[in-house]
């Protein structure tokens, strides 16, 4: 029984990978016997696409595939029947076909139907005279298309074995899941083990040195032991270049006793010291899922295994066990992720708040840093904590500073026009200082709104010149040499190494707020901040204290001599509308008794900027 769903039909073709693939002599042998016993100059394998009859085999044909239209082929595959037609030329309906035209006047196809009851096409034979098709020759015709699926499906079934290992595959491992669900459909509690013999910087200098046939070596000899040990009854998946799966037999749990299926793979991976291969190379990671047949789906199985190997990995751990609050975790990351591409997009989700920058000594406002907000319209805020470090590994990052600086820079021109006169800081990351056009779109920004350059400042961790040191350095100095202002961002933190800072064209440190806020905690404390700033001083650098909190910091810091400090104690971040009417209502308490601190807006001083050593 044949299956005549279009869209069924096309995808199981499309499945078996065959369309617009090399010829094969396995093909190529069936169909120069067909040729051979009809005794005809033309026979095709044709497979009926959505548009085309493409012929993965073919005798006497120049063509590698014709349009459907009215193609004999495509009437079997619709079908499901032997189709023979003695005089295509004679015929009401092919009369008009292209194989009529092209001077083919018999045609006989046999139905390639697969196990599914999909047909794929037909396997044909084509004469330039007309002629009748004998019962026998109808058998012989319905034999060689068994022939052929015979073949098609000896092919697909090496589709699911890796071809260098001779396991069984990734491809494999899902019919077997299905398979399984199919037989145990009611929840049964089970458990799939994957495991990893070498994380991604192992699997490189291996490569560089041993070449790929190293990994196969490793895999066998992994694989073997791993039945030793486990129990033959495990059948293992080949994953990838040095990782398999297995599912653990019903009554298998997660427990911790000695005599767990914990323990049991601890002791497989101690008896690592008697491999030959990977004892002193590699680092493997196992991952443990938990799982309930017929309610969790195979490709969350291989997921969730997934996480717990690299969590495994990331952890330093042998073993890790799948943690549903670690996935949750996961999966909000990758929510976020694709919801900012959205939001770069849809800028009204996005916003920008300005936290005052204070001069210590004389309480007035001179600066702002720019900070980047999130409002997603179904999370509702997601604070920049969560959202920054995963934007910051991808390509996205370039496009969210870009966005920061265009509205940070309006924005201070906006300030300035209406006669605030602040300077502006934004954060930029690794990925920014690598742009080849990163300085020429800075300056660019800044031109187009007429802002002198000193009016901004651009804040870089340590880590971010560091990823780079060569390039990042560079744009550094071609920043500088454009007068915009730069700023070492979390300082203590990172390298913080002499000759680093030495070679820094900088203009302020910001010492960190963790270093900031543990000053109240003792004077070890705050000797090390005292460091941090007269270091800092001496290469030339001016002082800015990050996180100041409570007044006794604030007066500790202009004590040791901090030039300036931003943090709660002044205000929060501000959006630009309550950040001018701050400034005003600071300015207009000049007058009246106030302290020390109180802060005052004014115009950046004209003070020369710090020349590192």
């Amino acid at each position: 029984m044949t299956t005549c769903n279009e869209p069924d039909r096309l995808l199981a073709l499309r499945k078996l990978n065959l369309l617009d693939t090399a010829p094969t002599e396995a093909f190529d042998r069936i169909t120069r016997m067909a040729a051979r016993v009809f005794g005809l100059p033309i026979a095709a394998v044709s497979l009926t696409d959505s548009d085309r009859q493409w012929f993965k085999s073919r005798v006497g044909v120049v063509h590698t595939s014709i349009p459907r239209i009215k193609a004999p082929c495509a009437t079997v595959s619709g079908s499901g029947d032997m189709l023979v037609v003695n005089d295509l030329q004679e015929d009401p309906f092919f009369r008009d076909s292209p194989l009529a035209h092209s001077g083919v006047r018999f045609y006989a196809g046999a139905p390639l139907i697969t196990s599914d009851g999909f047909n794929l096409g037909a396997m044909c034979v084509l004469g330039l005279e007309p002629r009748s098709i004998s019962s026998t020759e109808r058998d012989a015709l319905t034999d060689l298309a068994a022939m052929v699926m015979s073949q098609i499906e000896l092919q697909h079934t090496l589709g699911r074995v890796d071809p260098l290992s001779g396991m069984p595959n990734r491809k494999q491992f899902i019919e077997d899941y299905a398979d399984l669900q199919m037989d145990r459909p009611h929840g049964e509690p089970r458990v799939a083990v994957l495991v990893n013999m070498a994380n991604q910087e192992q699997l490189n200098n291996a490569a560089r040195v041993m070449g790929a046939s190293y990994f196969d070596d490793l895999m066998n000899e992994a694989i073997v032991s791993y039945r030793a040990v486990m129990g033959s009854e495990h059948k293992v998946y080949q994953l990838a270049a040095t990782q398999f799966i297995t599912i653990a037999p019903p009554g298998t749990d997660d427990g911790a006793g000695e005599g767990s299926y914990r323990a049991r793979l601890a002791h497989w991976l101690d008896s690592r010291g008697a491999w030959s291969t990977s004892r002193f190379v590699t680092t493997p990671a196992i991952g443990i899922a938990p799982f309930l047949l017929g309610r969790t789906d195979c490709l969350d199985v291989l997921r969730i295994a997934q996480n717990a190997m690299q969590d495994a990995h990331q952890t330093g751990q042998l073993i890790g066990s799948y943690s549903s609050a670690q996935d949750d975790a996961y999966r909000r990351r990758f929510t976020l992720l694709n919801a900012f591409d959205a939001a770069l997009a849809d800028t009204s989700q996005l916003r920008l708040v300005y936290q005052p920058r204070i001069d210590l000594t004389s309480g007035r406002c001179i600066g702002a840093e720019a900070l980047l907000r999130w409002r997603h319209p179904e999370l509702g805020d997601v604070p920049p904590g969560e959202f920054m470090p995963v934007v910051e590994q991808t390509s996205m990052v370039r496009a969210a500073t870009s966005w920061v600086i265009r509205e940070a820079v309006r924005q201070l021109a906006a300030w300035h026009a209406a006669g605030l006169q602040l300077q502006m800081s934004v954060n930029v990351s690794a990925a920014n200082l690598l742009e080849a056009d990163f300085v020429s779109t800075v300056t660019a920004l800044l031109n187009q709104h007429r802002m002198a350059p000193g009016w901004l400042e651009l804040e870089v961790t340590e880590s971010a010149i560091m990823e780079n040191q060569g390039t990042a350095l560079a744009t550094l100095a071609a920043l500088d040499q454009a007068g915009v202002r730069l700023a070492i961002d979390d300082f203590g933190t990172g390298y913080s190494s002499l000759s680093y800072l030495q070679s820094m064209p900088a203009h302020v440190v910001k010492i960190d707020q963790s270093f900031v806020r543990n000053m109240a905690g003792g004077e070890r404390n705050r000797t090390l901040v005292n460091t941090m700033i007269s270091l800092s001083h001496e290469l030339g650098f001016r002082v800015v204290a990050e996180g100041i909190e409570t007044d006794d910091v604030r007066q500790l810091l202009r004590d040791q001599g901090c030039d300036e400090g931003q943090g709660y104690l002044f205000a929060r971040p501000l959006a630009p509308d309550d950040l001018f009417a701050w400034c005003a209502r600071a300015e207009a308490s000049e007058a009246a008794p106030r302290k020390p601190w109180a802060p005052i807006c004014a115009a950046l001083p004209s003070l020369a900027p710090h020349t590192a050593a």
